[in-house]
């Protein structure tokens, strides 16, 4: 069920997919297809083609940038499978079991005892989150059966499950990069150049036409629109970075995508104008956001006195503020990775609200209601955030026990809903921001780096 808390929730996580969505299709590109034809209002022609380039250029791009690397990750899903493997299987368990491997011949070989005890200590911690630690753990787990095959089967063959799935990622990255960079703006460009032939032709006509009738000099005619005939470059960087979830993936083609269309710029000045647009997106997109986070997050602390750390799902939970309020909220001991899985591999504590949270907010993966899915790596930073933000929050509301016992339950839900609040207010003013910077600051900057810098005003290849 969608509800409002979930739809805040997904645009305030920086690191989805979702607050790309609303900043480039539902804000950055209207704003920015708009502002491109005023900038070029004074000349009828290039307004007119530098628009349509802009609109073409950013929503075939956009299609691209944030449907093409789930897709390629869906089909090439379906291949690994069919090369007898799990594409669910997470690269860095396989990473972890080369590194025990390793250690396991440092300690072989090892005559220091203390650096023997380091080595070991070092191993357990490496052992929780490998393919072997996950097949020994759920070996005998009910309905975790098949997924410890499919972890056997990459660990007797990781060189090969390796190989497919550095396909994969350089499919992901390969094709996109090179659509948006070169064959889009090549495809672009070419409407561009067939527009204005047709125009020009049409022009011809109309001047062949007046010559016999009115005796207008052609040549001085066609001299004059010389001046404004030279094809245009307009190229524009729909700017959505992503991680190697799908998100960083899609952050990882911005660098090639970057490249290509300078390389494609028709001249240099349009080189020069899109590698400028191009670095003050990447910082508005993937930097300025979490930034923008982080100083909302102290404003709150500061003026407010009130923690905005968790996620707006929880903090509209009814049920997570009576559990702080009668103290039967349950956390992992602490935020060491083994501490965490410890808790969350437990079947007792499958229905407590840490493991709820974690579930809803996309940072775990189960096979179902008690079994952690084996094959998924956990993050712990991530987890280990949540429990201390959980922690922390509960904390807070222990303080605003201590200060006055008087309607205190009152209080506690009183000083939630603010904290929910002022949350969602953070995050619907850090994608006001964000989007303000991106597609109105950033083109205007561009503008007046065009005019001082470039010596134009108009879209620099459309002279």
């Amino acid at each position: 069920m969608i509800t409002i808390n979930g739809i805040i929730s997904a645009i305030g996580n920086n690191n989805s997919i979702y607050p790309l969505l609303v900043r480039d299709c539902g804000i950055e590109v209207p704003t920015k297809v708009y502002k491109t034809y005023k900038q070029n209002k004074d000349d009828n022609e290039i307004a007119y083609l530098a628009t349509r380039e802009r609109l073409l250029d950013e929503y075939s791009t956009s299609a691209v940038w944030l449907g093409g690397i789930p897709l390629i990750e869906k089909l090439f899903g379906k291949f690994i499978n069919m090369c007898g493997y799990s594409p669910i299987i997470n690269i860095k368990l396989v990473q972890a079991e080369e590194k025990l491997n390793e250690i396991d011949r440092q300690i072989k070989n090892c005559t220091d005892n203390n650096l023997k005890e380091k080595l070991i200590q070092k191993r357990e911690n490496i052992y929780v989150q490998s393919l072997s630690g996950n097949i020994e753990k759920f070996r005998n787990v009910k309905g975790a059966e098949n997924a410890v095959k499919d972890l056997e089967k990459v660990k007797l063959n990781r060189n090969g499950f390796k190989k497919l799935l550095a396909g994969k990622f350089g499919t992901e990255m390969a094709l996109p990069i090179i659509l948006m960079g070169f064959v889009i703006p090549k495809a672009v460009y070419a409407l561009t150049a067939a527009t204005r032939k047709k125009m020009e032709e049409r022009q011809n006509r109309n001047l062949n036409q007046l010559t016999s009738f009115e005796g207008v000099s052609f040549e001085k005619f066609k001299g004059q629109k010389n001046t404004n005939s030279k094809i245009a470059f307009n190229g524009n960087f729909s700017s959505y970075l992503c991680n190697m979830n799908t998100v960083q993936k899609m952050a990882a083609t911005d660098g090639g995508y970057a490249v290509g269309r300078v390389a494609t710029a028709r001249k240099k000045r349009g080189a020069i104008d899109i590698a400028f647009r191009m670095l003050g997106m990447l910082y508005l997109n993937f930097v300025a956001p979490k930034q923008i986070e982080k100083v909302l997050s102290v404003i709150s602390k500061q003026m407010f006195n009130i923690d905005v750390n968790l996620d707006p799902i929880i903090l509209g939970d009814k049920e997570f503020i009576s559990r702080i309020n009668n103290k039967s909220l349950r956390l992992p001991k602490s935020d060491d990775i083994k501490d965490i899985l410890e808790f969350i591999d437990n079947p007792e504590n499958s229905k407590t609200l840490y493991i709820k949270y974690a579930k809803k907010l996309k940072k775990i993966k189960m096979l179902n209601e008690t079994t952690r899915d084996p094959r998924a790596y956990v993050n712990e930073k991530s987890l280990g955030t949540l429990r201390n933000n959980m922690e922390n929050f509960m904390k807070s509301v222990e303080n605003l026990k201590g200060q006055n016992k008087k309607n205190i339950s009152k209080k506690i839900f009183g000083y939630a809903a603010k904290a929910k609040w002022a949350k969602t207010f953070n995050i619907i003013s850090n994608v006001a921001l964000s989007s303000y910077l991106l597609a109105c600051v950033l083109p205007n900057a561009q503008y007046l780096f065009r005019e001082k810098v470039l010596g134009t005003k108009l879209e620099p290849d459309l002279l």
